[in-house]
């Protein structure tokens, strides 16, 4: 059964997915979003939690053990507000820094650290209630929720032992210190973050997994939408050979303009030529200045009557300056015997011209 029309069964080529990393269009992860704030955060309270604990401390001995003695006015309750602001910033802020690290790292762990200047640009579409409306009650939408769902019966399933052992706690049903009461919160905080991060970083695994799955069936391309961009990329086939057989035409016009400056033709007899420049004063040896086959060689013959360009003919030497000399270029190294052999006899058959032509002395 042939295939159907505009069924997406290739893979992305590399171009559409450079244009989707300039678009922001990558696979990316909420939950690894998260596991790396939530692991900055408690990173930033394992090294200044003893500092945050102290600070805090102090702020509610000062604040309780001289309440009486404050004064209610204006000025004394905007300095007291200040006191408790600079206080709670300095227990706030390697909070918030360690977050917002987690949170650019785990942006730039997705993006591979490469930065998607398309992406900057607004999309009016989103603005549209009826295209939010269809976004809200899609089936990917839908799917998302469900994912969503399964994600916190996973983490409550995973974190319920837990709680119900610190429920369990002697704590709740006697009298303890104030201090037993902070350790007592610092350990159940430190346990539930814990089965919970892990759970996190579990889901983060699955869901990243997931979204590269998604991201490369998104991708997914047709078989016509690989030949357009290959015809856009590359060039039209129906062009490009226009424009090969022009350029060959236009070679070809110029080596046969350079034909009458040749001292000699070599041919096949028929089938091929090969016209042969020599100047001790400028060359190191011979140049091959035309090269043809065919109705190329035929032209260059008529040329070379037409200017009284000496025609030698000489099958091995002609077969083997056409396979591997280049136009432009001086002749094979092993040729160079079999070259002046000829060129000797050019001259000295034509000795006036081609005396007269070098300036060499007669």
């Amino acid at each position: 059964m042939d295939e159907q029309v505009g069924e997406k069964s290739e893979q992305a080529t590399p171009r559409k997915l450079e244009e989707a990393w300039k678009k922001g269009q990558f696979a990316r992860s909420s939950e690894v979003q998260t596991v790396f704030v939530l692991f900055g955060g408690l990173v930033a309270l394992l090294f200044t939690g003893v500092d945050i604990w102290k600070h805090l401390s102090l702020l509610m001995y000062s604040t309780l053990s001289h309440i009486h003695e404050t004064t209610v006015t204006h000025d004394a309750m905007q300095r007291f507000f200040i006191e408790q602001f600079m206080v709670m910033g300095t227990c706030v802020w390697p909070v918030l820094a360690a977050t917002a690290v987690g949170g650019l790292l785990a942006a730039g762990a997705q993006s591979h650290f490469r930065l998607s200047p398309d992406a900057l640009d607004p999309q009016w579409d989103r603005l549209s209630p009826v295209n939010g409306f269809k976004r809200l009650f899609s089936s990917r939408s839908a799917v998302m929720t469900g994912i969503a769902i399964v994600k916190l019966g996973i983490i409550v399933a995973l974190s319920y032992n837990v709680i119900a052992m610190i429920l369990r706690d002697p704590i709740f049903y006697s009298t303890v210190d104030v201090s037993r009461i902070g350790v007592f919160l610092a350990e159940a905080s430190f346990k539930i973050v814990m089965r919970i991060g892990f759970a996190l970083v579990v889901l983060a695994v699955i869901d990243y997994a997931y979204q590269l799955w998604r991201t490369s069936q998104d991708m997914m391309m047709t078989k016509e939408e690989v030949k357009d961009e290959t015809k856009n990329q590359d060039g039209d086939p129906k062009m490009k050979a226009r424009m090969k057989t022009r350029r060959r035409t236009l070679s070809q016009r110029k080596m046969l303009a350079d034909v009458p400056k040749a001292d000699v033709i070599i041919t096949n007899p028929t089938h091929l030529a090969v016209a042969l420049k020599y100047d001790r004063k400028n060359m190191g040896a011979p140049r091959i200045v035309a090269k043809g086959a065919r109705l190329n060689a035929l032209r260059i013959r008529e040329i070379a009557k037409q200017h009284q360009i000496p025609i030698i003919e000489n099958k091995p030497l002609a077969r083997m300056m056409f396979k591997y000399g280049k136009v432009g270029g001086e002749i094979p190294a092993q040729l160079y015997v079999a070259v002046a052999e000829i060129l000797a006899y050019v001259y000295r058959t034509n000795a006036y011209r081609y005396y007269r032509e070098q300036n060499l002395p007669g």
